[in-house]
C-alpha cells in the first residue's frame, strides 16, 4: 500500500523545491499530492505535511519531515 502524502503549494513555510525530494527519499512509493487542502490556520503558522491521514506540523521543514517519518507505511515483503 502506497503512502498518501499531501502538501500545500500555497504554504509560506515550506519550499516545494526542497521538500519534495526529502519526502520521496523518506517514502519512495508515496503518492504525493500538492495543492491547497483547506488547512489554512496551521498552514499559516508552521510547516506541515498530511501523511496517511495525519496532519504533522513542526517549527521547521526538516523537523516536520523527521516527525512524519513515524507515520510512513513500510512496504510489505512478498515471499
Amino acid at each position: 500500500m502506497a503512502n498518501d502524502i499531501r502538501i500545500c503549494d500555497e504554504c509560506n513555510h515550506i519550499k516545494m523545491k526542497s521538500i519534495l525530494p526529502k519526502l520521496l527519499k523518506m517514502a519512495p512509493d508515496a503518492e504525493i499530492k500538492t495543492g491547497c487542502i483547506s488547512y489554512c490556520g496551521p498552514c499559516g503558522k508552521r510547516p506541515f505535511v498530511y501523511i496517511n491521514g495525519r496532519y504533522i506540523s513542526a517549527p521547521t521543514e526538516d523537523e516536520v519531515i523527521a516527525k512524519a517519518q513515524a507515520f510512513v507505511k513500510q512496504p510489505v515483503a512478498k515471499g
